[in-house]
């Protein structure tokens, strides 16, 4: 396939302007006022296709500022679209400065305000060589011809910035691709698949189809209807990305849960329970697509080891909270959840799954997961997509719909048998306002039993 390396040449013209209006901004600054500004934009192709044609095709280029204005602890923010007209951007800048200065009149103190008051300047390009997205589109169609292949892909430049009027500079840029995609059969029943990254390989692409295609003729035939019970289960790293985004959401990584004992990981906590000693967990910002920085200017380490050994370790730790509970930033969001999680391999040859589950359901997909019981940490959810029953290695039958109810201190402890020696990267492909920067490299899992109730 050919490819060509779309990092756009106009943006260190972005980097340049967003920098100089930063420091007109910080000009019109008053007494010790402090301004924070954060950048965030994308330039992205996409392409929608539904039986293997192309639905909508377009592109998205745009810009989005956010500032911070403070005065002691004091302090309002807002923020404004740019249109790439300097000086009309510039305007509104004016504009917004004076909104928040009126604002801020109005609001009281913030007990927990921090930001970075030493200035720490950094860039960062990760280029990828990206397909164009006709060489792209060619390949998808090819992958498709004689399916009903229905998907997105997206691909090109997301970029971050920070500027603050003490001096720093920080900026982040990065080219990927993502293509979530199903090949469909009929009624409810498809396959799905990603293949997502920094690069376009032939060789990687055509092996996740060729997977797909294995799994479309599985699925064609008699579905088997299990019923309750606990079976040896696989989880393909996309069902394992499900649990653990669900685990960070609710504060299984972030200091303030731990501190405030909300955390699904309370038993860990207390000392009451470990997962297995083959989970090791990480927040790997250098291997992510990430910024390696955050909105109050503090620079985030290339990692952050959140489980080592089955144990707890570190937290994500914000800027609020480290102000809160009297610890160390380490440069975490408001939220405090990983957004480029990573668990390490383990030693199940990844061309070895099948021997390694023998007989069991192989789970590539879950949803609508939840906790039953948070302080257990005991999740439940539905298979999704082709779920099948392997039997010596071999698919007999795709199953259907199962709901699942197990501890993760079981599926990541007691009952882990083991993951498998390569881990996949996993572009979160969610475009909500704007493309999703959040990633995750996860290795499949071999459970000696999950428990599902239907």
């Amino acid at each position: 396939m050919s490819t060509a390396t779309p990092v756009s040449s106009s943006f260190p013209d972005r980097q340049a302007s967003f920098d100089e209006m930063i420091t007109e901004a910080t000009n019109q600054l008053r007494g010790d006022e402090v301004l924070l500004a954060n950048l965030s934009g994308e330039r992205t192709d996409f392409i929608r296709l539904n039986n293997n044609d192309v639905r909508q095709a377009g592109s998205v280029d745009q810009q989005r500022l956010s500032l911070d204005l403070i005065e002691g602890q004091r302090h309002v923010g807002g923020a404004i679209n740019l249109t790439g007209d300097r000086a009309f951007d510039r305007a509104r800048v004016t504009a917004l400065l004076a909104q928040l200065r009126e604002q801020r009149r109005l609001v009281p103190e913030d007990p927990y305000l921090l930001y970075n008051t030493e200035p720490t300047s950094t860039a960062m390009v990760k280029s990828g060589e990206l397909p164009t997205p006709e060489s792209a589109l060619a390949e998808i169609r090819r992958a498709g011809r004689g399916r009903d292949l229905v998907g997105i892909y997206a691909s090109g430049d997301s970029f971050s910035g920070f500027a603050n009027s003490l001096g720093q500079r920080n900026w982040f840029q990065s080219s990927t691709f993502n293509l979530d995609w199903s090949f469909y059969l009929h009624t409810d029943k498809a396959t799905k698949n990603l293949y997502a990254g920094f690069g376009w390989h032939d060789d990687a692409f055509a092996r996740k189809v060729d997977w797909s295609n294995r799994q479309l003729e599985a699925l064609g035939r008699k579905p088997l209807v299990l019923g309750p019970g606990d079976y040896r289960t696989y989880l393909a790293p996309r069902a394992l990305e499900e649990l653990l985004s669900l685990l960070s959401y609710y504060g299984a990584f972030g200091r303030r849960a731990h501190e405030t004992k909300q955390t699904p990981l309370l038993r860990m906590v207390v000392g009451e329970a470990s997962l297995s000693s083959q989970v090791n967990i990480s927040e790997r910002t250098a291997d992510g697509v990430a910024a390696n920085f955050e909105a109050a200017g503090f620079l985030r380490p290339d990692a952050v080891p959140l489980v080592i050994g089955g144990a707890l370790a570190d937290t994500l730790v914000s800027p609020r909270s480290a102000q809160e509970f009297g610890v160390a930033t380490n440069g975490a969001e408001g939220g405090e959840y990983p957004q480029s999680i990573d668990l390490a391999p383990g030693t199940i040859p990844a061309d070895g799954i099948a021997e390694a589950l023998g007989t069991g359901l192989l789970v590539g997909n879950l949803w609508y997961t939840n906790f039953s019981d948070l302080s257990a940490c005991r999740t439940t959810g539905m298979t999704r997509f082709a779920t099948y029953w392997m039997d010596d290695g071999e698919i007999v039958a795709p199953v259907d719909v199962l709901r699942f109810d197990d501890t993760v201190f079981n599926m990541l402890g007691a009952g882990l048998v083991g993951l498998t020696d390569e881990a996949e990267l996993l572009l979160d492909s969610g475009t909500y306002g704007e493309r999703s920067t959040s990633s995750a490299r996860l290795p499949g899992a071999v459970l000696e039993n999950l428990r599902f109730v239907l």
